[in-house]
């Protein structure tokens, strides 16, 4: 068999395959690309030289515990690590199809145990007084409006924020149903409330940058497109302004949405549709919260509790 390649080669034919033959987006190619350079730079260090194919292969499983040791001493999550692990052995899955490369030793490391943490909605009132607040908070009536329809389309449709953000003028003006397209390339179809459609015009009217021609929907305050660290920055203002939680963020709207929808007699196949879940499970905590919160309320008006 020929000399195996060097990390650096084997990495960009993974990146091409992973983008090529099963067309994963551009932020998980990356996540991918990050997950592998973290490992090399340790390996480079560990073993005093430039990673091959051939040094991975000969890796003990002491080496492998030994990364993410290493990985766990920079203070990254147990799911980071379960993350970067899958990447791992995903790209030595390919290594092996591709070069024969073998990698026994992998397999017997296990997966670090992430405790999965429960959601943490904005209440009902709370998320209308953060779409309502923006507009005082804005230091322009435009950027207000804008804001004030970016918040009402995450929590009105659900969306993560890089799902709003990637709307383009080609989706406006939105009609009763917009298709989204969400992690791993999978499209979803979101209703759009009345109040969410109206937001948007509001925006689109008083904003100040021409949205007839193709780009981003949402502008940022020279005309670019509009980032996510934007508008956590807006819900950072909003937060001090409302007095709410560290957890109110833009994540938590969407978050809301699904409790508020759940708590109103939403069953949860819908609300996994509606959210693009590819798994119910990932849908089931959401009960989880609202019968939490049930038994809160309950162990604190029934005259029996105290």
């Amino acid at each position: 068999m020929s000399a195996l390649p060097g990390h650096e080669i084997a990495r960009g034919a993974f990146l091409n395959h992973l983008a090529g033959e099963r067309r994963l987006s551009p932020r998980t190619l990356e996540a991918y690309g990050r997950d592998l350079d973290q490992l090399f730079e340790f390996l480079s260090a560990h073993l005093g030289k430039a990673p091959s194919l051939q040094d991975l292969q000969d890796l003990s499983p002491q080496d492998w515990r030994a990364w993410l040791a290493d990985r766990r001493r920079d203070g990254v999550s147990s799911r980071t690590l379960q993350r970067a692990l899958s990447a791992v052995r995903t790209f030595m899955a390919y290594a092996h199809r591709r070069w024969g490369v073998t990698y026994e030793a992998l397999t017997l490391i296990e997966a670090p145990k992430a405790q999965i943490g429960k959601p943490k909605p904005v209440s009902v009132t709370g998320a209308k007084a953060m779409i309502t607040e923006t507009s005082e908070a804005a230091k322009l009536p435009w950027i207000g409006a804008r804001d004030q329809a970016v918040l009402t389309l995450l929590y009105g449709c659900g969306l993560r924020i890089s799902e709003a953000l990637s709307l383009s003028t080609a989706d406006y003006p939105l009609g009763e149903v917009i298709a989204i397209t969400g992690k791993g390339g999978k499209t979803r179809i979101c209703p759009v409330l009345p109040i969410v459609r109206e937001a948007i015009a509001a925006y689109v009217e008083a904003c100040p940058f021409d949205l007839t021609q193709d780009g981003p929907l949402f502008r940022a305050l020279r005309g670019g497109a509009l980032t996510p660290r934007a508008v956590q920055l807006v819900m950072q203002t909003l937060r001090s302004r409302l007095g709410l939680p560290a957890s109110a963020t833009p994540h938590a709207l969407r978050h809301s949405f699904a409790t508020h929808l759940l708590a109103n007699g939403g069953d949860l196949r819908t609300i996994q549709e509606l959210l693009g879940h590819a798994s119910l499970s990932s849908t089931q905590v959401y009960a989880d919260v609202e019968m939490s919160r049930l038994v809160a309320i309950h162990a604190q008006t029934h005259p029996r509790a105290r």
